[in-house]
């Protein structure tokens, strides 16, 4: 059974991340900072002021003194955010061009969730760690390392409790953070929230994979069991990882009723929920389910 979660969880982790970024990714198109439609930012008395970090999307930054730096950001920005290659080109050479540049939180912030939907992990993790060294309190970009670290660690991957542990940080951080923040003008009450549970979706994802990997299958259940609750866009891996949890801690009916949402979900998941699910009931039906 271990072995063939570790299996699972590789195969699905890009989809339920992608899965897990579309509520992010609309909520950056309508602040204005993901668009085709580059917005002009707000008037600010302070030319040196830094964009505000502590915001599900950032905010525009002030104008560069420099007219081809702002031409080059409105070049990115104008990029439509499927458009994930051209958008990862332009960006990467809009740092390159402008290593000071005013705009890199954005763009770096912009570049992560892009590197994430191409697969690139170990790419998306560098350039989402060069994006909260610049913005400490981006929690889009804390959740979406928690996670992500946590559901690529492998048999190579070197450090793996550093890993786990920078994954725990990112996670509890994003989770701590996220109730503060202050809603941008330029998006609904409904979508706002919406990218918030998003947000702690992720954030309750990573954190309780960090203790499943961990054997703390008790800390781990709440965890899991919280990301499902109150993710708006469903990821089969998180209903996976729960029944994994339920099952490993003899509470075969709760396991049998997360591995059956997620083959429920369509995707690659399914066919290994199945399987799962049926495990779990024979399991139930064998052995003594541990008390609530």
């Amino acid at each position: 059974m271990i072995s063939r979660w570790k299996t699972c969880i590789g195969a699905g982790v890009i989809l339920g991340m992608t899965l897990s970024m579309n509520g992010v990714i609309a909520v950056l198109a309508a602040g204005g900072a993901q668009t085709g439609q580059s917005q002009p930012p707000p008037k600010q008395t302070d030319k040196d002021k830094a964009p505000s970090s502590n915001s599900l999307t950032l905010d525009n930054p002030v104008p560069a003194a420099n007219a081809e730096e702002d031409a080059a950001y409105k070049e990115f920005t104008d990029i439509p955010a499927t458009d994930l290659n051209k958008r990862t080109q332009v960006g990467e050479a809009l740092l390159q061009k402008y290593p000071a540049s005013r705009y890199r939180p954005v763009v770096y912030s912009a570049l992560t969730a892009a590197y994430l939907q191409l697969g690139q992990v170990q790419k998306m993790q560098e350039t989402g760690e060069k994006a909260i060294a610049l913005t400490p309190n981006d929690v889009q970009t804390l959740a979406v390392l928690g996670q992500t670290i946590a559901r690529s660690i492998n048999a190579s991957t070197p450090e793996p409790e550093k890993q786990l542990t920078k994954a725990e940080q990112y996670s509890k951080k994003a989770i701590e953070l996220t109730p503060t923040i202050e809603k941008p003008a330029a998006i609904t009450d409904e979508v706002f929230a919406a990218a918030k549970n998003q947000t702690l979706a992720m954030a309750h994802s990573g954190l309780g994979l960090v203790y499943l990997r961990r054997g703390k299958i008790p800390e781990a259940i709440p965890e899991l069991d919280q990301s499902v609750k109150i993710d708006p866009s469903p990821d089969p891996v998180n209903y996976y990882l729960l029944g994994l949890a339920n099952q490993k801690s003899s509470h075969f009916d709760d396991a049998v009723a997360a591995y059956t949402k997620c083959a429920a979900l369509p995707g690659s998941m399914q066919s290994a929920c199945q399987k799962a699910a049926e495990e779990a009931k024979k399991l139930a039906m064998t052995q003594l389910s541990a008390p609530k």
